[in-house]
């Protein structure tokens, strides 16, 4: 397989194209992806070259950003998004990750979506780009869990985007266990690491406090925790969220899983706003993304940080070469 990653375009009205530019003009003779999108959205200037398959991207990388183009008819300007592009961007995304499953590219890289502006556009039906991206891979039992990774810190949300009220009666045992199973084999298969060191949040304040704070976690978090030791996982916890995230705390494992959204988001970005990447674990194909949004405020002005991006596109080269040099399961 050739060493090309498909890079979705995104909402073109955000940063999500001067982003593509940035992080082309600096890892241009380190590795090589494809912008799946239209060269319309890009900052003038930039040297671009549409071309017909992914094939062509390596010759054409140290010179051009090449692009596999998909039109928009809308007129997405920065700042303005169009209801008119909103079916482009979902077809930009499912090429991508046509392309990727077809092993055209090693891997997926996604810039920021805006979701009100898909379900306004298009009447987008996911909650989010990871719940959409299980929904493309083909495995209706794939389950996307949604990793935060960067240089201090990688956490895993064993909920993700539902509302605080409806935490405690989603988060099941059985849900938590496949996450943390799930986690752990990515550790190994992509991450390279043979005996991750897996901390569990617990869900209340303190983890519960004995249950002075809530009895989840003596309900069932405990025993679940106690199961997955006897079968030889690394795995500490439940644990006081409060005290999991200090620098300290953080050197005694190697992946946290919270409980829910914020629980994990963030520390995550608080540590490493700017550079921090989202990866997708239990899908059939590598996928990463920067962990910001559109930033429309920002737009076309120039100024946005590529650092998130460019992580996002290292990460998805070496988890792909690791992920090749592990082998199947």
């Amino acid at each position: 397989m050739a060493e090309i990653i498909a890079l979705s375009c995104g909402e073109p009205a955000g940063i999500g194209p001067e982003l593509a530019a940035k992080a082309w003009t600096n890892l241009r003779h380190e590795l090589c992806f494809a912008y799946i999108g239209s060269p319309k959205h890009l900052p003038p200037g930039l040297p671009t070259r549409v071309i017909p398959t992914l094939a062509g991207a390596p010759a054409v990388m140290p010179h051009a950003l090449p692009v596999i183009e998909v039109t928009f008819p809308g007129n997405s300007r920065p700042g303005a998004p169009d209801p008119a592009d909103a079916p482009s961007v979902i077809a930009a995304i499912e090429h991508a990750v046509a392309l990727t499953q077809a092993g055209e590219a090693m891997a997926l890289t996604t810039a920021p979506i805006h979701k009100q502006a898909l379900i306004d556009g298009a009447g987008f039906a996911y909650p989010g780009h990871t719940e959409f991206l299980a929904a493309l891979s083909g495995d209706p039992s794939a389950r996307a869990v949604m990793l935060l990774a960067s240089d201090a810190l990688r956490v895993v949300p064993a909920t993700i985007h539902i509302p605080l009220a409806e935490v405690a009666s989603a988060l099941t045992p059985a849900l938590l266990e496949e996450t943390i199973r799930i986690t752990a084999t990515a550790m190994t298969q992509d991450f390279g690491l043979t005996a991750p060191r897996i901390a569990l949040a617990g869900l209340n304040p303190h983890a519960g406090e004995g249950g002075k704070i809530g009895t989840d976690e003596q309900d069932w978090i405990e025993a679940l925790a106690e199961k997955l030791r006897a079968e030889g996982l690394a795995l500490t916890g439940p644990l006081p969220a409060d005290t999991m995230f200090h620098a300290a705390a953080r050197a005694r494992y190697d992946v946290a899983v919270a409980m829910y959204h914020d629980q994990a988001l963030i520390p995550a970005k608080t540590l490493a706003f700017d550079r921090a990447v989202n990866v997708t674990l239990g899908l059939p194909f590598i996928r990463t993304s920067p962990d910001h949004g559109t930033a429309f405020d920002i737009a076309g002005k120039g100024i946005a940080t590529p650092r998130s991006l460019i992580e996002a596109l290292r990460m998805a080269r070496d988890m792909a070469r690791q992920r090749s040099a592990h082998g199947p399961d």
